[in-house]
């Protein structure tokens, strides 16, 4: 295990002729200079998830000079990528992202390595991946995988550049240093499941990944650079609608269970369960919840479909926000939002008999819900794949977000 600290170790590296050419602008800056340069050339960057904050750090790590970087994803890009994902466009709908990332980043500097690794980030598989770089730049947006990169990291000794966006409001901070907090530090426990929506449920911004992720590359790069003072035991909030930015003092916690001085968690643990969700073999990193076919019950969609023509539809709760029913709607009964759902069982229009199907967009939080009823009686399943399956699989003019 490697011992963290504020600057990754560096080699010294020779620019080439047409490097000095293409990072004039650095190298001409008294604090950067060649020497600067050739430190971020020594340096190697792993970004996990390609998606929002991924993208426009991805871009401007790759175009300062960053020796090496890795990207973790293993998505697909989708049209309601192109919003704020601005390393892909139109024409690579239903394309691997990291096919199109590493060819964008290598026409975009073809003097960086970019290594891609199409997979779930898990706790079987997270050690050996982050150990093989400098810096991890960590742009994912559930729970799951920002604990698990955050112990990971703890674990390998590498310094954890830490994005999150939600709506109009960002935050960037450094963790997993030597004498700096970790992000368990901050959040020792995460937010009971549902609490928190996620970008595809709650919005954001277009605009807001792309400041957010240059201000977490700023910060990867003074880390490699050892230049200005990072975000180490600070976390940067941004507020794009009010255009401000404050900054919380974050302490490390001496009696953190990863990174205090008694750690008792010296391992990778099972971090769905971690964070209340139904355990799966991977946590996602793209924010999307997968449940097992085993302890959830569902219902396909073509099922679902069969038995409403057959007359002998059960009755169908949506529990996503109405904003969300306003975009797309399949014909539910009633909406309540997961949110809102054990405080408002009274108010369930379906008889304690009846048989209910519930849905959202794409199966996590109905998976949610459908507990939540089970544990109070009800016969409750969950659609699976939710709105997202049904426009896929029945109805293409319902629209997906």
């Amino acid at each position: 295990m490697s011992t963290p600290t504020s600057a990754p170790p560096t080699d010294a590296v020779d620019l080439s002729p047409d490097e000095l050419k293409r990072y004039s602008r650095h190298l001409t800056l008294p604090e950067f200079g060649r020497e600067g340069q050739e430190k971020l050339k020594a340096t190697s960057v792993l970004l996990v998830g390609a998606g929002g904050l991924g993208s426009p750090a991805a871009t401007y790590l790759a175009a300062a000079g960053v020796g090496t970087i890795g990207l973790v994803d293993f998505d697909q890009v989708e049209e309601s990528n192109l919003q704020r994902q601005i390393l892909y466009g139109t024409s690579d709908v239903g394309r691997p992202k990291l096919e199109v990332a590493q060819e964008r980043l290598e026409d975009l500097n073809p003097n960086v390595d970019v290594n891609v690794h199409e997979m779930r980030l898990t706790s079987d598989n997270a050690l050996d991946v982050i150990e093989e770089y400098d810096i991890v730049a960590d742009g994912t947006d559930n729970f799951p995988t920002r604990y698990l990169v955050n112990d990971a990291c703890v674990m390998t000794g590498t310094p954890n550049v830490y994005a999150s966006i939600f709506r109009f409001e960002g935050q960037v901070s450094v963790f997993a240093t030597e004498d700096g907090p970790c992000y368990r530090c901050l959040y020792e426990e995460p937010p009971p499941p549902g609490l928190v929506p996620s970008c595809a449920e709650g919005g954001v911004l277009g605009i807001l990944p792309g400041f957010i992720g240059t201000l977490q590359a700023t910060e990867v790069i003074k880390l490699a650079t050892g230049i200005g003072e990072p975000l180490i035991g600070r976390l940067l909030i941004g507020d794009a609608a009010e255009m401000n930015f404050r900054t919380l003092k974050v302490e490390k916690n001496p009696d953190c269970p990863v990174c205090g001085e008694d750690p008792s968690v010296t391992e990778l643990i099972d971090y769905e369960a971690f964070c209340g969700l139904p355990s799966t073999d991977a946590p996602s990193t793209n924010g999307t919840d997968t449940v097992s076919e085993d302890s959830i019950p569902e219902i396909s969609v073509q099922d679902f479909k069969q038995r409403r023509e057959d007359g002998d539809a059960p009755f169908l709760l949506d529990v996503r926000e109405p904003y969300e029913a306003e975009i797309a709607d399949i014909g539910a009964n009633q909406l309540i939002p997961i949110g809102e759902l054990l405080q408002r069982v009274e108010d369930l229009e379906a008889d304690p008999d009846d048989e209910i199907v519930v849905h959202c967009r794409s199966g996590g939080r109905s998976a949610e819900a459908v507990c939540k009823l089970r544990e109070k009686g009800y016969d409750a399943v969950n659609l699976d794949g939710g709105t997202l399956a049904w426009s896929q699989e029945i109805d293409d003019s319902v629209p997906t977000y």
